[in-house]
């Protein structure tokens, strides 16, 4: 099954982007509901993000294409500014959960997640282990053999980044534009920065799931390498 999220608008906010990158789904940007009805897939889409701040007579013009369909119905998650509230009444059925602005990406993946499980999506996975390192995706909260690090939000992103792509080479500067963003123009001594304090918290005994590649970037993995600078 291509299991495929459907996204509007086209481009979606970067920060939206972002969060479906890092959080491994596979999405499809849609223009408008004629945009959607033509690109869904085979099977359906899987589920669907629809901002509503900025055209929401299009956003829920592309929720009623989703909910025309006889088979089961796609989870559907709105994002609307709170002055926008009022414009939910009625269409309760057009949408299976909402959230607020200003937007919280966490709260956002979260929902998702969610809806995407109770809708027998089983390929959302909750948790990512590797090792003694667990994380929980959905609460966004990581532990150490059983100890609950102390992590920022970004060193959280970074280290769920490489831990759910293990054993693959990342420079610095596809991390910046993969974990901070599209729109981050820091330098690559940002990343150095993050891996060294993940380093730290992970605990010496645990620094080398960091990899450093020499000339190259870093990569996660559960072997130990003598070279962790």
């Amino acid at each position: 099954m291509d299991e495929l999220l459907l996204v509007f608008p086209d481009p979606p906010p970067p920060l939206l982007a972002q969060m479906l990158d890092l959080s491994g789904h596979r999405w499809k940007a849609v223009a408008n509901a004629s945009a959607a009805n033509a690109a869904e897939p085979r099977d359906g889409w899987v589920g669907a993000i629809v901002v509503c701040d900025e055209d929401p007579e299009g956003a829920f013009g592309v929720c009623r294409v989703l909910r025309r369909r006889d088979t089961q119905l796609a989870p559907v998650l709105v994002l609307i500014s709170g002055a926008q509230l009022a414009e939910l009444e009625l269409r309760e059925d057009l949408f299976d959960d909402f959230v607020v602005g200003p937007f919280d990406v966490s709260e956002i993946a979260t929902r998702l997640r969610h809806r995407l499980r109770r809708a027998g999506n089983e390929s959302v996975a909750p948790r990512v282990e590797h090792g003694g390192l667990s994380m929980n995706l959905e609460t966004y909260q990581a532990a150490i053999h059983g100890r609950v690090m102390d992590l920022t939000y970004m060193e959280y992103e970074l280290l769920r980044f490489l831990a759910t792509n293990p054993h693959r080479v990342f420079t610095r500067e596809t991390l910046l534009s993969r974990v901070w963003g599209y729109e981050y123009y820091g330098g690559a001594r940002t990343v150095d920065v993050h891996v060294r304090r993940l380093r730290a918290k992970l605990g010496e005994e645990n620094a080398h799931l960091i990899q450093t590649v020499r000339s190259v970037g870093y990569k996660f993995g559960v072997e130990t390498e003598r070279s962790i600078d």
